[in-house]
């Protein structure tokens, strides 16, 4: 599974108490929600559950707030959640970000909150803002402990942290812009497209013969047939084809034994299970929208 980001939400606004998850996608991100400033300090300062983006109101950025998150060596990226609706707080925010981030670090972004519906894509600016960070840009203080991060410079170790966390969030993301369109089926030579498609059917036959006999190595075949599959942009037609065909080849050999048929029903399991595993790939890796 890819692990969520941590997103850590600290707010007074309703609105956004009534918004589940902020309107993230669960399996992307965790949404952890505070109220109070010494709630979110406690937990933001528990170095056993690290958060990756603190999102805030922007009535609560404060002095305060900057204070505990520099005394307890709390280096995140930020997005600014502002109202639009309240002319004060637009007034007020702007001449009191400005400092805010210049005594805190730069990788902070605003966003009006009747634009939530773009926060997924903000998150991801003020991560990429953050990762751009040079340790002259941040004024905290060195790390209280040298135990409980991996090195002795804050800024590094969070974005070292925040980077690998990122690289194994994407991995399937990576996988998509590696496929090369020359080498999509319906783009091969005539050869090449009928050596793809031999391989691919005897990988399925493969599966098929260990799909109800405790092959211990059953989940890597499907892996690889769906892998290479994606990468040649093989359609689930062109599966249920190879599925077929190998469906009849077996009904005649089960006829000359004399032998019946049924038993082939059951691997409609199996071809269910190979598209199921070709469709949750192509969910996780297909960019989405902001």
């Amino acid at each position: 599974m890819v692990t969520p980001l941590q997103i850590y939400l600290l707010a007074q606004s309703r609105e956004l108490f009534e918004l589940p998850g902020l309107g993230l996608s669960p399996d992307r991100y965790a949404v952890h929600i505070a109220r109070t400033l010494e709630e979110a300090v406690a937990w933001l300062s528990n170095r056993n559950h690290p958060m990756d983006c603190l999102v805030l109101e922007a009535t609560m950025v404060t002095e305060d707030l900057r204070q505990r998150l520099r005394d307890d060596g709390v280096l995140l990226p930020v997005v600014v959640l502002v109202s639009p609706n309240t002319l004060p707080v637009l007034e007020t925010t702007a001449p009191r970000l400005e400092p805010w981030m210049a005594t805190y670090h730069g990788a902070v972004v605003t966003l009006p909150m009747d634009q939530l519906h773009q926060l997924d894509g903000t998150i991801r600016q003020a991560i990429d803002r953050f990762l751009q960070l040079s340790a002259a840009s941040c004024s905290l203080p060195p790390l209280p402990s040298p135990v409980s991060l991996p090195s002795p410079d804050l800024l590094t170790a969070q974005q070292e942290r925040l980077t690998e966390k990122l690289n194994a969030r994407l991995g399937y993301l990576g996988v998509y812009y590696k496929r090369n369109s020359d080498h999509f089926l319906r783009n091969m030579s005539q050869p090449d497209r009928e050596t793809l498609l031999c391989q691919l059917r005897a990988d399925y036959r493969k599966i098929i013969l260990g799909y109800f006999a405790n092959d211990a190595a059953l989940n890597q075949n499907i892996d690889s047939f769906v892998n290479q599959a994606f990468m040649a942009d093989i359609s689930v037609s062109h599966i249920v084809e190879i599925h077929m065909d190998l469906m009849d080849e077996f009904s005649k050999q089960l006829k000359l034994e004399g032998r019946s048929e049924e038993i082939l029903l059951d691997y409609r399991l199996t071809l269910i299970d190979v598209i199921a595993h070709l469709c949750e790939m192509y969910r996780r890796s297909i960019p989405r929208e902001p």
